[in-house]
């Protein structure tokens, strides 16, 4: 085993021709290993070597956005890359042109470049800026309208999605003109996604991570290639081609590290990636039940915020929302739940929330605070930030990036 330095490369939606010739380098094995970092912040100071094996070089270091704890510098084979690519292709019913709508530091706007690689196509770009606080969705018309090719593509997050559904106009026409439009970076509810299809959008839901170089599992369904287990503890295992090398340790060697042993080689030769998920087989369909720390404990009961959310998201009134927990001395965690109304609709009140939750779970489960938000808070490429949320919540009272909060709290 060999290694190669990696390099930070700043890069805006505006750097992709740029990037992708250079990502097509660092495939073959030329040049440096990329390390993109989003424009304007402090690269994290990588060095090298990063290990490469025989015929299959490292290509990509993408610095993970650390919403669930430290950031991680996860490696990415030029075979894993590719493995996804086509393996996504071959889902789709083959390559097209892509359209770029995310950052490119991210594991899913990489991906947009790889696909365009293997399809020998050049990436059509969504706007100068492709974070969602700055997703535009007159300019996603637009760059939509451009494209060409017998099949048209891009990938976006949820709440990408619902500011297209709800601009409707020129942008839902370009959208649902699509031939796939790959959703992820966070759950996507049923009753968005069955808004979509109902506006003749054809949207594919994805899981998967930076260490399975994104979605690896499309609609439930596994891609080609990618094999799926759950471990004695409910923990979802992923393996396969796409799964990455590893992760880029700290300090002067960059030496390669797995502090939570989440990297496994069975004696098949399978790579395997334990995430931090919950989840079952159902018939060969993955169900993904939340994130193993997210459950909550209030009031002796175990709570799941992934049950609780899917709930909330019942009520027309709500266009998202995300659950959190916070210390109460009374309960050991209150369940808190932060929704964010749909355009035209007035929010719906704490006892409403309540009474959908208590009546398709539990009472116990019935969050006893609502956070009205004009927009959630959100991380890394679209994540609900729970750590802001939970933060709102225990401060009682105070304006997010977007506008004011609104609070309620149950009595008792």
């Amino acid at each position: 085993m060999s290694g190669r330095r990696v390099e930070s490369v700043s890069v805006a939606a505006r750097d992709a021709p740029r990037l992708i010739a250079r990502l097509a380098a660092a495939l073959a094995g030329d040049g440096p290993v990329l390390n993109p970092v989003l424009p304007g912040t402090p690269p994290p100071g990588l060095v090298g070597p990063v290990p490469d094996e025989a015929d299959d070089p490292s290509a990509v270091v993408i610095t993970t956005s650390g919403s669930t704890g430290t950031p991680r510098h996860v490696v990415l084979q030029a075979s894993a890359l590719l493995a996804s690519a086509s393996a996504t292709h071959d889902r789709l019913g083959g390559p097209g042109q892509w359209l770029l709508a995310l950052p490119l530091h991210h594991v899913a706007g990489v991906q947009v470049l790889v696909r365009s690689l293997v399809g020998r196509t050049g990436p059509a770009l969504a706007a100068s800026g492709t974070t969602t606080s700055g997703f535009d969705p007159v300019a996603f018309a637009e760059a939509t309208e451009a494209m060409h090719g017998p099949r048209r593509y891009t990938a976006l997050v949820p709440t990408q999605l619902i500011r297209l559904l709800q601009a409707g106009g020129a942008p839902l026409r370009a959208l649902a003109r699509l031939d796939a439009v790959l959703i992820g970076g966070a759950a996507l509810p049923a009753a968005l996604r069955a808004e979509a299809a109902g506006a003749g959008v054809r949207v594919v839901s994805t899981y998967g991570m930076t260490e399975t170089c994104g979605g690896c599992v499309y609609d439930g369904r596994p891609l080609d290639g990618v094999q799926v287990g759950v471990d004695g503890d409910g923990q979802l295992l992923l393996g396969g081609p796409v799964v990455a090398r590893g992760y880029l340790g700290a300090g002067d060697g960059h030496e390669a590290t797995d502090p939570d042993r989440a990297f496994d080689t069975d004696a098949a030769g399978v790579r395997w990636f334990r995430t931090d998920d919950l989840g079952a087989l159902d018939g060969g369909t993955v169900r993904v039940l939340g994130r193993a720390d997210d459950a909550l404990l209030t009031g002796g009961v175990t709570v799941s915020p992934r049950a609780v959310e899917d709930a909330v998201l019942t009520l027309p009134a709500v266009a998202e929302t995300v659950v959190v927990g916070i210390p109460d001395p009374h309960w050991g965690q209150q369940v808190v739940a932060a929704v964010v109304p749909r355009a035209g609709t007035t929010a719906p009140t704490l006892e409403e929330v309540r009474a959908v939750v208590a009546a398709r779970i539990e009472p116990a489960a019935a969050p006893r605070r609502l956070l009205v938000l004009s927009a959630l808070p959100l991380v890394g490429p679209g994540k609900p930030d729970r750590r802001a949320v939970a933060a709102l919540a225990a401060q009682g009272s105070a304006p997010d990036a977007a506008g004011d909060v609104g609070i309620a709290e149950a009595a008792g």
